[in-house]
């Protein structure tokens, strides 16, 4: 046994530092410690010696002692391999990837039960405002009283005055109960010959236990879901653990009742929405092989599953995968990455498949199981263009005479219908008539928007929000400010202007902001209470309404501007996925696309119905400009508070550039969003060959240089934002 050890510190600034081992502790790779540092005690995890070579040993007489050994499972070898690859790939701090894995600070700790609260039903006699805010947006939830706290949106104090004046009462929580296991056989679908060939080219992969990275291409409704279950079905039976990512948490309440119908209880969830005491049991249950199934946001890809015998990516297209602060990982990547060093099948599930991944499937690395047709009988939704050009709406309104008179058929047959227009909130500037002032965020280069239902202006990059003014701040003008463009709540007050009588939802991430709440809607649809959906991207996927037979695209056009080298492929996968929402049962579905520009490739290619055609001509494209996946992008984000020192190290980065054929640096320049948080961005951007080692390259390029500690340099390595 060593008597020293290397220990990787969840402190991002530092690296892996020695420790000596003190005698009977048995600290091996892998195994997780307490350690000091200067006068605090740090959790880190023991490292092997030869995984860092550049750093130096120090001598055995001016090592510390560890403290203590975390009474946890290690973290496996397998994982330590995927932190080394992931830091390096994306030029992350090992230790910043580690924290994702050690993820549960109260999982690492002895208490086995903690007391939350939860209401009573009883309101004091005193409310104020803070109180009766805090009470409406708590209403049945329960948690530790920071938690409730972040919750209302209100200080702990709050809180406690409620627990004090009656309205909560404690619970003791025992935080490590065993999850229920779910059962393969609980209830077998009935599946399609096509299906099923599917479903068993994934068993089989199961119980192969060898790297297989799938594309299930499969169009929307089609019964991905129920093939995938199959091979979810195979490594339950093997004694293996599961892992499904989904790209929101809204995703999660539909995946869960199907997943409960199929398998006979929920599986086991990972997301930023659990309280401490939630993410303490699943965090233990997952290191200890006890939870079979996970099902979570990307973060739950670094969790220390022992035993991983399938990882499935749904939506894989998605980019909510890749995360844009602190590590700026992929997690569609990540999880094939994961697959390879631990030797299982990954399933990258899609109905719109990036053009990344349709390349891996060409060059034969990934094998492709194609599901073309709808589950059932159901047919795909027809798909018409309204030219706002020829056909325009009324003056002051959004929805176009074609799509009126549509919605006015489908109410007529009691069908429902879904308007989707990716834009939050009333409107996305507010400005004064009189005087031309333009409300814009004090932290951002960005405009604050309208939110009318909560009587606010917020910006949706920091989260400013401000109340909305009566008068103009800068001429002092009564009722002078008015709304430019449409938000989804400014479509909601046309429809009811337009349908009176009909009973609407609007769907964005303001409305539906926990999974109770996404369950709520999900219910009021399938019931027939709503007639007519307004939402946001949040609404593009994941559900099935079967009495949903229209669906109308307010601007199609919205998500091509700007210079961003994903914006066609976005659009077109954007509306593909929503127009999936249409004739889902057996009632056929129709869907009207609004825009300005009918001639655009993409536009054509929807209302064609041809993702053939608009794929080759994008990959053709993307060929042409040497762009992903035939060349290499990473950019460089310099931020401070002081503008002047942005711009300084910004010049200093870009006048230090290496010469390397096959690679080009364009910059520096102010990011379009010059301002974010209060801090000033300029952005430098590589565009290398494929052959290229760009991170060696950036490695070797900034570390050669220095900076004051105030400003930040962040390098995202195949960058999805060009913000």
């Amino acid at each position: 046994m060593s008597s020293r050890a290397r220990v990787l510190l969840l402190n991002a600034a530092l690296g892996p530092l020695d420790y000596r081992v003190p005698h009977g502790m048995n600290a091996k790779p892998g195994s997780i410690v307490v350690a000091p540092l200067g006068p605090r005690q740090i959790v880190g995890v023991v490292w092997e010696e030869d995984a860092f070579p550049d750093v130096e040993s120090v001598g055995d007489n001016r090592l510390r002692n560890l403290v203590a050994l975390v009474d946890a499972p290690p973290v496996p070898e397998t994982l330590r391999r995927l932190i080394e690859w992931t830091a390096d790939y994306y030029l992350a701090p090992p230790a910043a990837v580690l924290r994702m894995t050690l993820a549960s600070m109260a999982a690492l700790e002895g208490a086995r039960t903690v007391i939350e609260y939860r209401a009573t039903g009883t309101l004091p006699d005193r409310m104020t405002e803070q109180r009766t805010q805090a009470m409406e947006r708590i209403g049945e939830r329960q948690g530790l009283i920071r938690e409730l706290a972040m919750i209302g949106g209100v200080s702990d104090a709050v809180i406690r005055g409620l627990i004090k004046a009656g309205a909560f009462e404690a619970m003791e929580v025992s935080v490590d109960t065993p999850f229920p296991q779910p059962d393969p056989d609980h209830a077998p679908p009935a599946l399609s010959d096509q299906q099923r060939a599917a479903a068993d080219s994934f068993v089989e992969a199961v119980h192969a236990r060898d790297f297989a990275p799938f594309l299930l291409d499969g169009v929307t409704g089609s019964g991905k879901t129920e093939v995938y279950f199959e091979a979810i079905a195979a490594a339950i039976r093997e004694g293996r653990q599961v892992l499904v990512l989904l790209p929101e948490i809204a995703l999660t309440e539909p995946f869960l009742e199907r997943f409960e119908k199929r398998f006979g209880t929920v599986p086991v969830n990972w997301h930023s929405g659990l309280r401490q005491s939630e993410r303490r049991r699943a965090w233990r249950a997952i290191a200890a092989g006890e939870a079979r199934v996970v099902v979570g946001a990307r973060s739950a890809l670094f969790l220390p599953y022992p035993n991983l015998g399938l990882i499935v990516v749904d939506e894989a297209h998605e980019a909510s995968f890749k995360q844009e602060d602190g590590v700026h990982y992929h997690a569609r990547d990540v999880a094939v990455m994961r697959g390879l060093i631990e030797k299982f099948p990954v399933v990258l599930a899609s109905a719109t498949p990036a053009i990344e991944t349709r390349h891996q499937v060409e060059l034969g690395r990934y094998r492709e199981i194609k599901l073309p047709g709808r589950y059932g009988g159901a047919e795909m939704p027809e798909i018409e263009g309204i030219n706002l050009l020829t056909d325009p709406p009324e003056r002051g309104r959004w929805i176009a005479p074609p799509l009126v008179l549509a919605i006015d058929e489908t109410m007529a047959k009691g069908d429902q219908s879904l308007l989707f227009l990716n834009r939050r909130g009333y409107a996305p500037l507010t400005l004064c008539r009189h005087c031309g002032y333009r409300f814009q965020c004090p932290n951002c280069t960005a405009w604050m928007v309208e939110h009318r239902l909560t009587r606010r202006l917020a910006c949706h990059h920091c989260g400013h929000v401000i109340p909305s003014p009566r008068f103009c701040p800068e001429c002092k003008e009564e009722d002078s400010l008015v709304a430019c463009g449409p938000g989804v709540e400014r479509i909601a007050d046309e429809v009811k202007a337009l349908w009176p009588q009909a009973r609407t939802a609007i769907v964005t991430s303001d409305t539906l902001w926990s999974p109770a709440k996404v369950a709520e809607f999900v219910k009021s649809v399938e019931a027939g209470a709503v007639d007519i959906i307004i939402g946001t991207q949040l609404v593009t996927k994941g559900y099935h309404f079967p009495n949903l037979t229209l669906v109308g695209v307010i601007d199609a056009d919205l998500g091509l501007e700007g210079g961003d080298l994903r914006a066609s492929e976005r659009t077109f996968q954007q509306i593909v996925q929503v127009a999936g929402r249409a004739g889902r049962g057996v009632k056929p579905g129709r869907v009207f696309i609004q825009t300005r520009m009918p001639e655009a490739e993409v536009i054509q290619a929807l209302i064609a119905g041809d993702a053939e055609r608009f794929y080759a001509v994008e990959t053709e494209n993307r060929r042409h400009a040497n762009a992903p996946p035939f060349g290499r992008f990473a950019a460089i984000i310099v931020s401070s508070e002081d503008a002047d020192e942005a711009a300084q190290v910004a010049r200093l980065i870009g006048k230090s550039a290496p010469l390397i054929d096959g690679m080009r640096v364009y910059g520096p320049a102010p990011a379009p969003l010059s301002v974010l948080r209060g801090r000033h961005r300029h952005r430098l951007l590589i565009h290398a060959a494929r052959q290229v080692d760009v991170q060696a390259a950036i490695r070797e390029w900034l570390g050669n240089l220095t900076w004051k500690s105030g400003t930040r340099v962040a390098v995202d390595v195949d960058p999805y934002s060009f913000m």
